[in-house]
C-alpha cells in the first residue's frame, strides 16, 4: 500500500487515503498517507465496505490470502447485485491466471463465463490507466 499512497501523494495537490486494519504484525500508517484521510478498522467486514462502497474501479496487484479475499468480496457483491457493476483490473496477466484457474471456475458451473469475462488482465501502468479512462468515460456518458 505504501507504493499506491506515494504515487497518489506525488501529485500536486492531490491526498491520499488509507482504510487500514489492526493487526498485531502490521506496521500501521505509512509517511505517504494525508494525515485526516488514515482511517484504521477493527473488523474486515467493515473496512471491505468502506473500500469498495465509493469505488468506482479496483486494480488489483499481485498479492497473498487478504488480496484474494478482498478481490473475491468485491466480485461476489458485483455478481449479486449489491453493488453496480465497476471495472475489475487484474494487473500481472501470467500471475492471475496461473494461481487462479478462472475457465475451470466457469467449466464447473461456480461462476458464469460472462462474470469471468467482465474480468480485466492488464501487465502495465500504462495499459491500465488507458482502460480507466476509456472505460469510467463510456460509464459516465452512458449515465447521462
Amino acid at each position: 500500500m505504501e507504493a499506491a499512497n506515494k504515487g497518489a501523494i506525488s501529485v500536486k495537490g492531490a491526498k491520499s487515503l488509507r482504510l487500514g486494519i489492526s493487526l498485531p504484525f502490521e506496521a500501521g500508517c505509512n509517511l505517504f498517507v494525508t494525515p485526516e484521510l488514515a482511517f484504521e478498522f477493527h473488523y474486515f467486514f467493515t473496512r471491505k465496505f468502506w473500500m469498495t462502497l465509493p469505488c468506482k474501479a479496483l486494480v488489483v496487484a499481485p498479492g497473498g490470502f487478504g488480496t484474494c479475499d478482498e478481490l473475491f468480496e468485491f466480485i461476489c457483491l458485483q455478481q449479486t447485485g449489491k453493488k453496480d457493476w465497476t471495472p475489475v483490473v487484474l494487473l500481472g496477466t501470467a500471475y492471475w491466471k496461473e494461481i487462479i484457474n478462472w475457465e475451470a471456475m466457469a467449466k464447473y458451473g461456480t461462476v458464469s463465463e460472462r462474470d469471468i469475462k467482465r474480468l480485466v488482465f492488464l501487465d502495465s501502468a500504462a495499459e491500465v490507466f488507458s482502460y480507466l479512462t476509456a472505460e469510467l468515460l463510456r460509464m459516465e456518458q452512458d449515465a447521462l
